[in-house]
């Protein structure tokens, strides 16, 4: 059974997670067809940063399980026997 503070680590990963969605969808999806010159544009960054950004987060995600993977292979392996 999860502790009180697993689950409040969780529930902020689940906020945190709905927040960023929200975030993303706003700026992604709705932004481009409200004026250039509305004041929601001042709480976004700038469009390039939409493909930028989530190109990063893949990147530093694909090299973690790469590692992850590497450092686990490398420690499971076997010595090899000299007859």
């Amino acid at each position: 059974m999860a502790t009180g503070a697993d689950q409040a680590v969780g529930m902020g990963l689940v906020g945190f997670s709905i927040l960023l969605f929200t975030y993303y969808t706003i700026w992604v999806i709705i932004l481009p067809f409200v004026d250039s010159d509305h004041v929601a544009h001042q709480y976004f960054l700038q469009r390039e940063y939409s493909v930028i950004l989530p190109g990063i987060a893949a990147l530093i995600l694909l090299l973690s399980v790469g590692t992850f993977i590497g450092v686990v292979t490398w420690k499971n392996r076997k010595p090899k026997k000299v007859d």
